[in-house]
């Protein structure tokens, strides 16, 4: 029986060889196609294979246990937001913190991360928070020490970006709470107030450690790439690396998280969106480390469509990145063609 790739189902079993477009052999006469196989099939472009169709029970997939590396980091993680209130707190009633409970919430949790790859597992290990302030730094925190790395950067700068980024919204402690958690539109004169959280992030990060650095990233990470970033509309030149990096982290958390006034938004489709920021908004370089870094960790996690089905995602398209091949129980989705179709949500 001739059927097209996209109805093939795991357990088919071929009637004869399969050849790509070169005449090279695919895969044999006989081969019971596994989930694998059927993507093979798909990167060589094979549209019509000749099977014995099989029909087992129809059973959905069942989600793959969270890893035991990535549960051990959950209490670091839990440290790290805990602390940030302690730090946030201390700063709001002392106008300085302690440096070295930075250090201490910060490097244990570093060390963790090293070995861990699958940095969208992390993210959504982190997703459900609702403290957004708290779990919001210690995600930049995160992110921030893994772009650095991914460009390049020694292990001890790495964590200075990572510090940094985990300390650029100190500053929201001088805003009144009732501006920083107002669930609908900011006013012309309360976004200004919000927009000083960059200036009382600076002087509160220099005084607490003297260290000018991490203080400038608290000043610039607002700042855009075409001057239309605040507090001082800087443009690309002027802009410190590390600044440059906290703000992909800062976008990309602030966009994935619930918020009073915005709830979070799906993470392949919050890529798309800093891939466009990438010319002119956001600097390339740690935009596209971050997308380039995260896309393949989307291979295998759940999804739920909008069509109601729900599967896992099988392979990334490389017409179109953001819109992956998905397996649901009863077929494929190619979200490349199937353009009324999208991801509405991952699972972990």
């Amino acid at each position: 029986m001739k059927i097209h790739i996209m109805d093939l189902s795991p357990g088919d079993r071929l009637e004869s060889d399969i050849f790509n477009h070169f005449g090279v052999l695919v895969l044999q006469k006989e081969k019971e196609l596994t989930n694998d196989a059927i993507v093979k099939l798909m990167q060589h472009g094979i549209d019509y294979v000749d099977v014995v169709p099989y029909t087992p029970d129809v059973q959905i997939p069942v989600a793959p246990p969270i890893s035991e590396q990535v549960q051990k980091l959950k209490p670091y993680f839990d440290n790290a937001v805990d602390g940030f209130e302690s730090i946030f707190l201390e700063a709001l009633t002392r106008g300085t913190f302690d440096e070295n409970q930075v250090d201490e919430l910060l490097e244990p949790m570093v060390n963790q991360l090293v070995n861990q790859k699958d940095v969208v597992s992390l993210l959504l290990l982190l997703s459900d928070s609702d403290n957004y302030t708290y779990n919001h730094s210690m995600q930049v925190g995160m992110l921030s020490y893994y772009i650095a790395s991914w460009l390049g950067y020694p292990t001890e700068e790495a964590y200075t970006a990572g510090k940094a980024g985990y300390l650029i919204d100190i500053g929201k402690c001088m805003v009144p709470q009732d501006i920083l958690h107002k669930p609908g539109k900011l006013t012309p004169e309360e976004f200004e107030e919000i927009k000083h959280h960059t200036t009382y992030g600076h002087d509160i990060v220099l005084k607490s450690t003297g260290d000018k650095l991490s203080a400038l990233v608290a000043l610039q990470h607002h700042e855009r790439e075409d001057g239309s970033g605040y507090p001082h509309g800087l443009t690309e030149k002027d802009i410190h690396p590390l600044a440059k990096i906290a703000a992909v982290a800062d976008v990309y958390t602030a966009m994935t998280s619930n918020r009073v006034y915005q709830s979070k938004q799906e993470l392949l489709s919050v890529l798309r969106e800093l891939n466009s920021l990438s010319f002119g908004k956001l600097s390339p370089e740690p935009t596209q480390a971050l997308i380039n870094h995260l896309l393949p960790n989307f291979i295998g996690k759940r999804v739920l469509l909008s069509s109601g089905e729900v599967g896992s995602i099988v392979m990334t398209n490389q017409s179109d990145f953001f819109r992956p091949l998905v397996q649901t129980d009863s077929r494929f989705v190619d979200l490349s063609k199937e353009r009324d179709t999208a991801i509405e949500e991952v699972y972990l």
